[in-house]
């Protein structure tokens, strides 16, 4: 439940190798310190971790696509409590890891007493690619896009609020991913597939890989990337955090949060090309740029020209400087 701290954003884009939060919800324990002097606006990169998630109640677990809109001024966030959550299942997963992710399904349901009033599986496989580019950012392509968009509006009409999507992935290749290095090359394609279906149905989506090997790794691999080899599904992050995600409204409603209200942006150091960042400095937002935390992007303040961007080496110093800059207004 959100209190009366400002509101604060922490993102970490997907895909593009932040050293911080490139990985399996690594930047979750970074985005928690924030939430004790802020709410704290985060999409869903920064917390998911496979089983785990490093959601908190004064986090707002926002998708990408959806908070581009909130920043430019085109929705507002509605806290909300309880969601009804959907599932979307690819039709190409086979039967035996469709059973592990409804046994997850069930389970979340269980311990965490998430309201999952309905799923669909697609009328036809989705057929995922995923690729890594040529500059090292993770990306891919979403073949067959509107046999989601049909069972996304299938679960509309009962009534879901949110909805979790759990596409077929073909196995990636070896890298050095689990030793806390590199790119995840899932990544990229896993955030078009939310920004789309977003889009596309104006509710929180978010999407979790199915894999078909779903052993579990007896090796020992980098902390960044454990949450992720000792489990056979990704589901329960999105579950989790979905439940309380807040809704979208075009309009300014009961207990809305608007653009307005968002006081800073922390973005890692070297990935300041998006649109997020130009829109919060044309809008009077605060951004912040931390090089601790670097990416494959090495786009820079001074590549976008922005010099009133704030950099700090640490996160630790930008929620110092946070603090002070806000708490004194108050």
């Amino acid at each position: 439940m959100l209190n009366s701290k400002p509101l604060i954003s922490f993102i970490v884009p997907t895909g593009i190798g932040a050293s911080i939060g490139g990985f399996a919800g690594d930047a979750s324990l970074y985005a928690r310190e924030f939430t004790k002097d802020f709410n704290v606006i985060v999409n869903p990169n920064t917390v998911n971790a496979a089983c785990f998630s490093g959601i908190t109640d004064n986090m707002l677990y926002t998708e990408g696509w959806a908070f581009s809109q909130f920043i430019k001024g085109n929705l507002n966030l509605i806290p909300s409590t309880n969601n009804k959550i959907g599932i979307i299942f690819d039709k190409g997963i086979s039967q035996g890891i469709l059973n592990v992710h409804l046994n997850t399904m069930n389970a979340v349901k269980t311990v965490y007493g998430a309201d999952i009033t309905a799923y669909e599986i697609t009328e036809e496989p989705v057929n995922i690619k995923f690729f890594n580019t040529s500059s090292g950012i993770s990306s891919g392509s979403l073949i067959n896009n509107k046999t989601l968009v049909k069972a996304g509006k299938q679960l509309l009409l009962k009534g879901v609020d949110v909805i979790a999507v759990v596409c077929k992935f073909d196995e990636p290749p070896e890298d050095d991913y689990k030793n806390g290095t590199g790119v995840d090359i899932v990544g990229g394609i896993e955030a078009v597939i939310s920004h789309f279906l977003t889009r596309e149905l104006n509710v929180p989506v978010v999407h979790s890989p199915a894999f078909e090997d779903i052993s579990i790794t007896k090796e020992l691999v980098s902390a960044k990337a454990a949450a992720e080899y000792i489990t056979p599904t990704f589901l329960p992050c999105l579950l989790i955090a979905l439940k309380n995600a807040p809704l979208f409204s075009l309009k300014k409603v009961e207990h809305y949060i608007s653009r307005e209200n968002l006081k800073a942006l922390i973005m890692p150091y070297n990935s300041l090309g998006a649109s997020i960042v130009l829109d919060a400095v044309k809008n009077g937002i605060k951004v912040f740029a931390v090089k601790e935390n670097s990416t494959v992007l090495k786009i820079t303040k001074d590549i976008i020209k922005k010099n009133d961007i704030i950099e700090t080496d640490t996160y630790k110093t930008c929620h110092k400087i946070l603090k002070e800059m806000l708490y004194e207004k108050i």
